[in-house]
């Protein structure tokens, strides 16, 4: 069973396209001088005590915002990421979801609203 950072490295070296392009405006601290982390596992407790992990696309520790790229399969695991997001809302996390053909279509749009929570 690979370790969950051998998971992270797998998911980083699978990016989609809209992941591969939000990343190359939020790597070095381009956007607001804020780091991002891409595809960094996030440690959950879970009420009957087991470690969970969820990996969001990018993450803003200072900023405590979760950025996710929404491809099709997105489609079918609703129930999954409506969980998924309420339990990381209710460690203090914001997260933004986009659709991956607004990122490839409107970049610039999607930088602004990730501007607009880094700056609030």
């Amino acid at each position: 069973m690979p370790s969950i950072i051998d998971l992270c490295r797998e998911l980083r070296r699978r990016e989609t396209e809209a992941e591969k392009l939000l990343w190359q405006h939020l790597r070095n601290r381009k956007l607001c001088e804020r780091k991002f982390f891409r595809q960094h596992p996030l440690l959950i407790q879970s009420i009957l005590g087991r470690n969970l992990y969820y990996i969001p696309d990018f993450y803003c520790a200072e900023a405590k915002l979760v950025i996710e790229a929404d491809g099709p399969v997105h489609l079918y695991k609703k129930d999954y990421d409506k969980n998924r997001d309420e339990v990381m809302t209710t460690l203090g996390l914001r997260i933004l979801r986009f659709e991956n053909k607004m990122v490839l279509n409107n970049v610039d749009g999607v930088l602004n609203s990730i501007k607009e929570v880094l700056l609030s």
